[in-house]
């Protein structure tokens, strides 16, 4: 994976959580089209999800300005300027394989489900991490409703190809679609949500709009964005970055800092909009919740 130049933005641009807490409307993005119910609206729970960490977020710039999503170009600055073409409505997500109801969602019938918001934190492989107020639902809800056989093990995940408006497509360093997968105890794990905004907006699309994936104790990623396609598998599903380089990029990928990643230490890291480096918590601190999944596994041997 490439590493991009360094952001300038200062620890005085973070918005204080008081004045985000403060927010009471998802903002809708006229030229996205997007529709969100008055129900959706009203389920909307700023700041009182008991899976948020008690961190202040980032700042929207930095969180929107300084990202990696491939598909844009491999700088930290391409998203931001690359993803403006991307059209995202109308958009579709299918959802088939080892389940009894495939179905093809769209978006607009997604963005009806329950919505929250949740503050969680976001690590990058390469050393730098963010705290993002995420708006979302859990992605149990959404696979509980097609009913999984018991033949599934594994949730695979696509991007969207289009390298019309994704100009990274047409370059070689991944081979494209882009795809990732997890285990179906981690894709039902309360942790994982399914994120349509973040920062009381609709998702940006440098962020992965419409609609993309959160797994906040795994490095950035595994987090797929502009997803269009969700199958549930009997066998492990191939990734993107595992393909590229797998003695680097694992297919599990949770945060630990006792495993190097063979061109950098991963036992520490700087939150963007600080100077200083911390040290990396294991699961990216989430490990209370999502460590038993992982009991009785060499999490070296399957980094």
């Amino acid at each position: 994976m490439l590493i991009g130049k360094p952001c300038d933005i200062v620890s005085s641009e973070i918005t204080p959580p008081d004045v985000y807490l403060d927010r009471r409307r998802f903002m809708l993005a006229g030229a996205a089209g997007l529709l969100l119910s008055a129900d959706a609206l009203a389920a909307l729970k700023y700041g009182t999800s008991p899976l948020s960490v008690r961190e202040a977020p980032n700042s929207l710039r930095d969180i929107s300005h300084y990202n990696n999503f491939y598909e844009f170009g491999s700088d930290k600055s391409d998203p931001a300027e690359n993803a403006g073409q991307l059209k995202t409505h109308p958009w579709t997500v299918l959802v088939d394989g080892e389940v009894e109801t495939p179905r093809r969602f769209d978006i607009d019938t997604l963005l009806r489900l329950p919505l929250e918001e949740r503050i969680y934190r976001l690590r990058c492989v390469e050393g730098w991490s963010m705290v993002i107020p995420w708006i979302g639902f859990p992605l149990a809800t959404l696979l509980k409703q097609l009913r999984p056989t018991s033949r599934a093990r594994y949730v695979a995940f696509e991007t969207l190809y289009r390298p019309t408006e994704m100009p990274g497509q047409n370059e070689g360093l991944l081979q494209w679609p882009y795809r990732e997968g997890l285990r179906i105890d981690e894709a039902m794990h309360p942790l994982t949500l399914l994120a349509v905004g973040l920062y009381g907006n609709v998702l940006p699309n440098q962020n992965g709009a419409p609609i993309r994936l959160v797994v906040p104790w795994k490095y950035g990623f595994k987090s797929i964005k502009s997803i269009v396609h969700i199958r549930l598998t009997a066998s492990q599903p191939l990734t993107s970055w595992n393909l590229a380089a797998p003695n680097e990029y694992g297919f599990y990928s949770n945060v630990n800092p006792a495993v190097d990643h063979p061109r950098w230490s991963q036992a520490t890291e700087r939150r963007i909009g600080e100077f200083l480096r911390r040290p990396t918590l294991p699961f990216n601190g989430y490990g209370a919740q999502v460590a038993a999944l992982y009991r009785g596994m060499d999490l070296r041997k399957n980094f």
